[in-house]
C-alpha cells in the first residue's frame, strides 16, 4: 500500500503539466528589454539575451503535453518487459505497444502487422536500403535515389558503392521535384530499390508520390520512402503511394525521441535482411527490448496528429504566409527555395541576397533557425540540397531554414520577421555589393582582376 501511494504521488506531481507551454521569452513585444542579467542566457560562450524563439520544427519538435501524459502514466504502470510472455506485467507492456502499433498504422492507411518499431528513420531507412539489396543480391544490383534525400539515405547508398553496388542518383529540377521521365529511363532489370523522400527536410517539397508508386508497381520494383517530414502533416496512405516500405521518426512529430517505426509491406511480400541479430522481435527485422514508454508516446503522437492534423496544416499555413509576407513587405531580393505549389506549410526556406549567411545565423541568436539539415549543420559547406537545385553558392550560402509548427504563435512569427529584417538590413549595410546593386550596376558582369 505504502508503494503504490508513493507511485500515486509522484504521477499527480509529474503530470501537473499545461496543455500549452512557452518555447520563448523572445516573443515579447520589442519595448521589452531582455538584456538584464535576469533573463540573459550564456550557453558554448554565446550571450543571448532570452529564451529564443524556436523555429526548427523540420530538426525536431517539442513534446506535446498530452504525449507526455500517456508516457508518463506507462512509466508507472507498464513497466513490464513487452516480450516476457509468461505474466500479467509482460501482457500489460505488450499490450500498451499494439495499442501503439495500431495508432501508427491507422496514420498511414497500414495493417499494424506491417508496422516494425525501430530508433528513427535513421535506422529504418538503413533497414531497407541496405537489407532489402543485401537480401536479393544475387539478382540485384541496382538501386535509384535522388541527389537531395536526407544524408543517411546518401550514406547507406555509398555504402552499397563500396561493396559492388550501382546507385543512380537523379537529380531534381529546379524546384526539387522528381523528374519522372527521368527515373523511368533509369530503371535498370536489375534495379532493386527506388528510395524518394516523401517530404524533403531542408525545402519542405513534396514529391509526387502516387506517380512515382505507380512507376515502382509497373516495373515490379520495390519504393522505399522517408516520410520523416510528411506524416502527421501531409495526408499520408501506403496503398495510393504503392510504398513497400516507409521510413517514420517520433520527435518528428511531437512525440519522443529514440523511436521510430518502419513500414514493411506483407503483400505483395518483398523480403529484407535485418542490420541486428538476436531475440528475434518485431517478426525477427529489428531484435532488442523495445522502449515501451517512447513507443507509447509514438502511438498518442501519431493519433493526435490523424486527429488535428488539417486543423494544424491551416494554421502552420496562415503563419507561413505571415512569416513570408512579413519579410517581403521589407526587403528585397528574397527568395524562396523549392516549389511553393507542391511544399509542407511549415518549411519555409529562404535565401537572402547580398548576405553572408553565416553572418545572418550568427546575427538571428534570439531565434532558433538553421541553414540546412540538423544532420550537416556543422559545416560550413553550402547546402548539397540547394545546390541539386542549381542555386547559386553564394545564394545557397545566405538560406535560412524556418520552421513552424503546431505551437508557433502569430507573435513568435511578428518577431521572428523584426528580428530578421533588421540582421538583413543592418548586414547589407555593410555589403559593398549591395551599394553596388542599389546604385544600378549588374554585378553578375562585373570583370573581377586578379590581384
Amino acid at each position: 500500500m505504502a508503494s503504490k501511494a508513493i507511485f500515486s504521488k509522484i504521477r499527480r506531481s509529474l503530470t501537473t503539466v499545461p496543455r500549452r507551454h512557452h518555447l520563448s521569452t523572445s516573443a515579447a513585444t520589442a519595448s521589452e528589454s531582455y538584456a538584464s542579467d535576469e533573463h540573459a542566457i550564456v550557453m558554448k560562450g554565446v550571450r543571448i539575451s532570452g529564451r529564443p524563439l524556436y523555429l526548427d520544427m523540420q530538426s525536431t519538435t517539442p513534446l506535446d503535453p498530452r504525449v507526455f501524459d500517456a508516457m508518463n502514466a506507462s512509466s508507472i504502470h507498464d513497466y513490464g518487459n513487452p516480450h516476457s510472455r509468461t505474466h500479467l506485467y509482460g501482457w500489460e507492456a505488450e499490450n500498451a505497444v499494439e495499442v501503439a502499433r495500431i495508432q501508427v498504422a491507422k496514420l498511414i492507411g497500414a495493417s499494424p502487422k506491417e508496422i516494425v518499431f525501430v530508433s528513427g528513420a535513421t535506422e529504418a531507412n538503413n533497414t531497407v536500403v541496405k537489407g532489402v539489396m543485401h537480401f536479393y543480391k544475387d539478382k540485384k544490383r541496382h538501386v535509384i535515389t535522388t541527389q537531395t534525400e536526407h544524408k543517411c539515405v546518401l550514406d547507406s547508398c555509398r555504402h552499397l558503392q563500396q561493396e559492388g553496388f550501382d546507385v543512380t542518383y537523379l537529380p531534381v529540377k529546379t524546384d526539387g521535384l522528381v523528374d519522372l521521365e527521368m527515373l523511368r529511363e533509369a530503371i535498370r532489370p536489375d534495379t532493386g530499390l527506388v528510395s524518394v523522400m516523401a517530404v524533403n527536410n531542408e525545402i519542405g517539397v513534396v514529391q509526387p508520390m502516387e506517380e512515382i508508386g505507380r512507376i515502382c508497381k509497373e516495373f515490379k520494383i520495390p519504393f522505399h520512402t522517408d516520410a520523416a517530414q510528411a506524416i502527421g502533416k501531409i495526408e499520408v496512405d501506403v496503398e495510393k503511394w504503392n510504398v513497400s516500405f516507409m521510413s517514420m521518426s517520433g520527435h518528428k512529430i511531437y512525440g519522443p525521441k529514440g523511436v521510430g517505426a518502419m513500414y514493411v509491406r506483407r503483400r505483395p511480400r518483398v523480403r529484407l535482411e535485418p542490420l541486428m541479430n538476436g531475440g528475434g522481435q518485431e517478426r525477427g527485422l529489428r531484435s532488442g527490448t523495445l522502449a515501451t514508454q517512447q513507443v507509447v508516446g509514438f502511438g498518442v503522437a501519431c493519433e493526435l496528429a490523424m486527429k488535428e492534423m488539417e486543423y494544424d496544416e491551416k494554421w502552420v499555413k496562415r503563419l507561413q504566409e505571415r512569416l513570408l509576407n512579413g519579410v517581403r513587405e521589407k526587403l528585397d531580393g528574397v527568395v524562396v527555395n523549392g516549389s511553393m505549389e507542391s511544399r509542407y506549410a511549415g518549411n519555409l526556406n529562404l535565401s537572402f541576397a547580398y548576405v553572408e549567411g553565416e553572418s545572418l545565423l550568427m546575427g538571428l541568436k534570439e531565434v532558433a533557425v538553421s541553414s540546412g539539415s540538423a544532420c550537416t549543420s556543422a559545416s560550413l559547406e553550402p547546402s548539397y540540397v540547394l545546390r541539386a537545385l542549381g542555386v547559386d553558392e553564394d545564394m545557397a550560402h545566405t538560406s535560412i531554414r524556418f520552421g513552424i509548427g503546431r505551437f508557433t504563435t502569430e507573435e513568435e512569427i511578428d518577431r521572428a520577421v523584426e528580428l530578421t529584417v533588421k540582421q538583413v538590413e543592418k548586414l547589407r549595410e555593410m555589403s559593398p555589393l549591395y551599394e553596388m546593386v542599389k546604385e544600378g550596376i549588374d554585378i553578375k558582369n562585373i570583370q573581377w582582376s586578379q590581384h
